[in-house]
């Protein structure tokens, strides 16, 4: 699957989740948004591929390790430093197109970069199958 297809898909997937959604798990989400956030953290650093490595396995069987680093270097590289993010949306979700039934967190953020004012980060943690809280997908808009 091609980047371009990878991110079609994400975004349609997540523009579905975020206007389809209509119950929340508060709960859910606080620990989905600290997993995402200790994830955009290793992005911010550039440690592009721990962040591969920490990822849901659902992530990983998308894209591969070094596929996912050459397009964070072509793509969030570029952006620079991150200057400030913050959450703007957040939702609960059990079943998503596309993937699996379990249990799912859409959430946007507002991002400035040193390189790109006002974007929107959509970052997806997932429950995985281990239990532990893990980013499924990513997109910068």
């Amino acid at each position: 699957m091609t980047l371009k297809n990878y991110i079609f898909i994400f975004s349609v997937f997540s523009l579905f989740v975020l206007s389809s959604c209509k119950k929340g798990n508060p709960q859910a989400e606080k620990i989905a948004v600290e997993a995402a956030n200790q994830w955009l953290n290793l992005i911010d650093n550039g440690e592009y591929g721990e962040s591969w490595e920490l990822a849901a396995g659902l992530f990983k069987k998308a894209v591969e390790k070094e596929t996912w680093k050459k397009q964070m270097l072509a793509f969030r590289e570029p952006l620079g430093k991150v200057m400030n993010r913050g959450v703007i949306k957040k939702k609960y979700m059990t079943s998503v197109p596309g993937a699996p039934d379990g249990e799912y967190v859409v959430i946007q953020y507002s991002a400035n970069f040193e390189n790109k004012k006002n974007a929107i980060e959509t970052v997806t943690p997932m429950k995985d199958t281990d239990g532990e809280w893990r980013v499924s997908g990513y997109y910068i808009k």
